[in-house]
């Protein structure tokens, strides 16, 4: 049974605070990456299937996918983080699991533990077909509260 709690959204202000931090990220809007789920500790962000993302054998590249990984997880825990905060990836470790083929990938970022300073993610990246989901990479990333100064 899938756990529709992490579909929930989150409340509207820290959406637009997630929404507004992506739009800066050069890399993602060079990919062509966009959000597709802000909840409470669980994002999402959609890579599409396209050449300049795939690597020399047609798949998505490694480094496309874990870059979205990378952001996911951070949106994730930015969501659970205070008002004049930003985040940083202090540390991540990525498996790839399988080849990602597909119309596109899907970044899922969930926090699994929140702290005062330092907070953990697992991540999952899946290759969508249609619709069947296929997992592709799984890791796990640590984020870092930075108090001094928040996202302008």
């Amino acid at each position: 049974m899938e756990d529709t709690t992490e579909l929930e959204p989150a409340a509207p202000k820290i959406q637009a605070r997630i929404r507004a931090s992506f739009e800066r990220q050069s890399l993602m809007r060079h990919l062509g990456a966009r959000i597709g789920h802000v909840g409470p500790g669980c994002v999402h962000i959609v890579l599409p299937s396209r050449p300049e993302v795939n690597q020399q054998h047609g798949y998505i590249h490694a480094g496309a996918t874990s870059a979205i990984a990378d952001s996911a997880g951070g949106y994730a825990a930015f969501t659970l983080f205070p008002e004049n905060t930003s985040v940083l990836t202090v540390e991540y470790k990525i498996n790839f699991l399988a080849p990602a083929v597909g119309d596109h990938v899907e970044a899922v970022g969930r926090v699994l533990k929140s702290g005062r300073t330092l907070t953990v993610c697992q991540l999952e990246v899946f290759a969508v077909q249609g619709s069947e989901r296929s997992l592709v990479a799984a890791g796990q990333q640590t984020l870092i509260c930075v108090q001094e100064s928040a996202e302008q």
